[in-house]
């Protein structure tokens, strides 16, 4: 990071990955052109989880390479009369997997209780039906780094 002094801490960047409504994520190509999809996502303390379909440019990249990295803003608002901008940002660097099993049901039931926790019945029901047609993909954060100008 190159403004040191704009360095946030950790219990600041865990308060932004876990209030973030989404985030990008970014990955390798062997195109050589990186590839990032904006996408929801539920943050566990040590990852960064989120579903895709069983197929797709997404899933095709991370099988390919697995090193990605997830960037979530804050905050930002526009200080025009500074040419300027306060936010907060958070960027995490690490390894995407996909998960199996009863873990899969329970990442998707974490989905449901962050965005629509006032459905989490019908949203169990939901995700029951399509466990089979979905991946939930975990990506164990190996570094991270945040920064915010306030």
């Amino acid at each position: 990071m190159r403004r040191r002094e704009r360095a946030i801490d950790r219990a600041r960047m865990d308060k932004i990955l876990a209030e973030g409504i989404w985030g990008v994520l970014s990955m390798n190509g062997e195109d050589r052109f990186p590839y990032g999809v904006a996408l929801n996502y539920v943050y566990t303390g040590d990852s960064i989880v989120f579903h895709c379909a069983p197929e797709g440019e997404k899933l095709d990249r991370v099988r390919r390479d697995n090193r990605v990295s997830f960037c979530v803003v804050g905050k930002a608002t526009v200080l025009p009369d500074q040419f300027s901008t306060d936010y907060e940002s958070v960027i995490v660097f690490g390894r995407a997997n996909v998960v199996e099993g009863e873990e899969k049901l329970a990442l998707l039931l974490a989905l449901v209780d962050k965005y629509s926790p006032e459905y989490r019945e019908k949203g169990r029901e939901l995700a029951l039906k399509k466990l089979p047609d979905l991946l939930c993909i975990r990506v164990v954060i190996e570094q991270i780094t945040g920064k915010a100008r306030t």
